[in-house]
């Protein structure tokens, strides 16, 4: 397959970039933008290459020569007028009989080649655009696609924003038929975008769209140009790439990115929670695709039509790139196995494997995007996303927006647990990096020949989260944890007397009785534990170690109870900045509704109490962590 690539446009955003090469030649990173389309091309064995150039053409010719240097042969097509983009590829009509590629001489791009033109000859289609989701819609051409990747329409810049549009714009780069110089009127300027694909699409021409997260970046001004740069001192383009494998955070749609809404069924019910745009940018910015799973049995109900939620996610997307963010994906499952819904479609209600806690839509973007699954995590606010996440062997986070995990449709518990997305970006890029490093560090050959792990230290230190890094840490090694929470064994407040001290309160004898218990492979039920009422809940649930499992005791007195000790073969306590932990304490109560009376009150009787059992506790850790670490 032959290789066209447009490098004849002036540049005028890049200003004084251009004053005296062509913007294909304008170093990046050291090196002219087209020498990286020059490198890609020949990694892949696309070796016959036609360069269309016009502004300061003898640089680029001067600098490539015949290409002999890059192993390529390269042909030049110098513009006596500028034609556009179609318009200067029908001048090559001749020499382009059969399919080909069209580059964009601005585009940075790190592009597994193969793939799209295998997706292009399965299709046969007249033309295959590729096609991305970007942080800049608003001045992109966007791609209308049905659900088998066939392109509807092109909706041009500048775009009604009124109008809700998916976030799926043309990334300048086309696999073409030369059926497709028919529809290119020679000695004419035009467009591929504007002109051409909309007039494909007239005369019944198929089109399709390549969806994907390759790396593809357009480096149409200066600030672009220094955020590629970045991008390669960070090794973005490899490891975007799709033959890289690379983590993703999951999200959950309602609760987790848009206000809850029972049901939403109208674009105009759209509302970003706050700090989302922000928290998707960070993601964006990450090694880490952003992908939605969201179950909306509207559809199924007849509630709302496809067409109805496309609008929805079109008005979720633009309100994200109004903070310069983006979904790599949207996947949902439009199936309710309950039947009885007036208006309902019949052919929707069955049992599928797509529905939340199943894990059919993770393992469809696993597919399709080469996700690490070990390097992901579920981001929710429902315990069906957390154990869609568990069942998808992937780290669980829960956001206490939404419903904060209280459906308890599922008996599961979440790896971690913060106030909002935004707090969970900011863990998974700072905190967990280093945790993840030390974990992985101390878990030696020998601390792996026993099963269990405990972890202790003062309440609200981190203990939860800690015990979370340790169990992504194991799942690296092939290994799964159970996790026994300690509080799940206190004495109710009813039950204590004024003077219960922090040993009776965790009732040691049922700790040593479940620990023994566990050890034998047998079954333990138990009442969870609610830390708003301070009492159990009254709701029955179990725990049984399997074979090859880990246990990981989390408590603040797991380093105080012998019988842990001598069963553990690593002993970690969690340990933070006072002033942190407090801070961290009053937030989890007054968001439980205690007054700050309340809460003062419990602080000191923890200080007074607890304290001095826990801090004694330390020196039999054989390791201290510091769970304020953001580096």
């Amino acid at each position: 397959m032959k290789v066209v690539i447009l490098a004849g446009g002036v540049g005028s955003r890049m200003g004084d970039l251009v004053r005296d090469v062509p913007k294909p030649m304008v170093l990046l990173a050291g090196k002219p933008i087209i020498e990286y389309q020059v490198d890609l091309a020949r990694r892949y064995g696309l070796m016959e290459i036609h360069v269309l150039t016009g502004y300061k053409a003898g640089v680029l010719e001067d600098y490539f020569g015949d290409g002999s240097n890059w192993g390529v042969r390269i042909n030049y097509h110098r513009e006596k007028e500028p034609l556009g983009t179609a318009g200067a590829v029908k001048e090559l009509e001749e020499a382009l009989d059969d399919v080909f590629a069209v580059f964009y001489g601005d585009v940075m791009m790190d592009v597994h080649l193969p793939a799209l033109m295998d997706f292009h000859k399965a299709r046969q289609a007249t033309a295959t655009i590729a096609v991305h989701p970007n942080d800049h819609p608003f001045d992109s051409d966007l791609v209308e696609v049905d659900s088998g990747d066939r392109v509807l329409a092109i909706h041009n810049k500048p775009h009604d924003p009124e109008v809700p549009r998916r976030n799926l714009a043309s990334a300048a780069l086309y696999v073409l038929s030369p059926s497709v110089f028919p529809h290119i009127e020679r000695g004419r300027s035009s467009d591929f975008g504007r002109d051409v694909f909309p007039r494909l699409l007239d005369s019944g021409a198929t089109i399709n769209a390549y969806n994907t997260r390759d790396y593809i970046q357009d480096v149409g001004t200066q600030q672009r140009l220094w955020e590629v740069e970045a991008d390669l001192l960070a090794d973005r383009p490899r490891r975007f790439n799709r033959v890289s494998a690379i983590g993703a955070v999951f999200l959950d749609r309602d609760g987790v990115l848009n206000r809850p809404v029972e049901p939403l069924r109208t674009p105009e019910q759209v509302r970003l929670l706050p700090g989302v745009a922000s928290a998707v940018k960070r993601l964006n910015r990450s090694l880490r695709l952003s992908v939605v799973v969201t179950n909306q049995p509207l559809i199924s109900k007849g509630f709302a039509s496809e067409e109805d939620l496309e609008a929805i996610h079109g008005r979720l997307e633009g309100l994200l790139s109004e903070g310069g963010a983006y979904l790599d994906r949207i996947y949902y499952c439009p199936h309710h196995p309950q039947r009885g819904h007036q208006g309902e479609r019949p052919e929707l209600k069955i049992e599928c494997d797509c529905r939340k806690p199943a894990t059919g839509m993770i393992d469809k973007a696993v597919s399709e995007l080469n996700i690490d699954i070990l390097d992901s995590f579920m981001v929710g606010d429902r315990t069906v996303d957390i154990q869609a996440g568990i069942n998808a062997g992937m780290g669980t986070i829960l956001v206490r927006k939404g419903f904060a995990g209280e459906n308890r449709i599922s008996a599961c518990y979440p790896d971690f647990v913060f106030d909002d997305l935004g707090e969970a970006v900011d863990f998974l890029h700072q905190a967990y990096p280093p945790l993840l490093s030390k974990m992985n560090e101390l878990l030696t050959s020998e601390v792996l020949e026993n099963r269990v792990i405990a972890i202790g230290g003062l309440s609200r230190s981190g203990k939860t989260t800690l015990a979370g890094v340790l169990a992504a840490a194991l799942r690296r090694q092939d290994i799964r944890a159970r996790r026994l929470n300690l509080d799940d064994c206190l004495l109710g407040l009813s039950a204590r007397d004024p003077g219960t001290g922090v040993r009776e309160r965790y009732q040691y004898a049922r700790i040593r009785d479940a620990m023994k218990r566990l050890l034998r492979g047998e079954t333990i039920e138990f009442e969870p534990y609610d830390p708003l009422t301070r009492e159990s809940t009254g709701v029955t649930e179990s725990l049984t170690l399997r074979g090859g499992e880990f246990l990981i005791v989390d408590g603040v007195v797991s380093l105080d109870v012998r019988d842990i000790r001598d069963a553990s073969s690593l002993l970690l306590y969690a340990e933070v900045a006072e002033p942190v932990r407090r801070e961290r304490l009053e937030s989890f109560y007054e968001e439980k509704g205690l007054s700050g009376r309340e809460i003062h009150v419990l602080y000191e009787a923890r200080r007074v109490d607890e304290e001095p059992v826990v801090r004694a506790s330390q020196k039999f850790a054989d390791a201290i962590i510091d769970m304020g670490v953001t580096e």
